[in-house]
């Protein structure tokens, strides 16, 4: 199988994937911060996350800098990774449309913002990290590269592991018992039944 068929169902990927990040970006740009923890470590693991996705993928596609990493693609591993690519985005999307004007990129909360617990939040927590791990494993069978392939999940891995806490504490001390029973409900980026 040739390279350019995984690599353009990548790039429509990750086109489709920034079309929701600007359409919902645009509409909270007018909204009003009642809380914000933002921080410089916070944008530095946006900044990775974009790394990740985005420009080691490029680097990888258009220069020869990562060909030592490059292997032969797989005719399933362009199947899977459409797969994993259309459930990611699907989720992406209800992602952002169930949490409305409560969406922010950063560590934020909005004036009049409320616990979203219903749509893709009522049995998932943090189902945006969901959709990013599951982007992220189409971008490992996509990219016939492992450092190209891998960079997503690391980068996505890191900011999980080191921001989740914190936007856990962050709901936890605005709602409080109403979060602790929500939390009890719900699996972390996997469903909870």
């Amino acid at each position: 199988m040739s390279p350019a068929v995984s690599h353009a169902a990548f790039l429509a990927g990750l086109a489709a994937y920034l079309a929701i990040r600007v359409l919902f970006q645009r509409r909270m740009a007018v909204a009003a911060k009642a809380i914000g923890r933002s921080s410089l470590r916070d944008r530095l693991l946006v900044w990775a996350v974009i790394a990740g996705q985005i420009l080691i993928p490029l680097v990888f596609m258009l220069t020869p800098w990562l060909d030592a990493a490059t292997y032969e693609p797989l005719l399933a591993s362009l199947w899977f990774g459409m797969a994993f690519t259309l459930a990611g985005l699907w989720l992406f999307w209800h992602s952002h449309s169930d949490l409305g004007d409560n969406w922010s990129v950063t560590l934020e909360l909005n004036e009049n913002h409320r616990l979203v617990t219903q749509g893709v939040y009522r049995r998932i927590r943090h189902p945006m990290y969901a959709s990013f791990f599951l982007m992220s494993f189409a971008q490992a069978l996509l990219l016939n590269n492992g450092v190209a392939g891998g960079a997503a999940f690391a980068a996505v891995l890191l900011m999980y592991l080191v921001r989740v806490p914190h936007e856990e504490k962050m709901m936890e001390d605005c709602f409080g018992t109403e979060y602790a029973a929500y939390s009890r409900q719900t699996g972390r980026v996997l469903p909870r039944f």
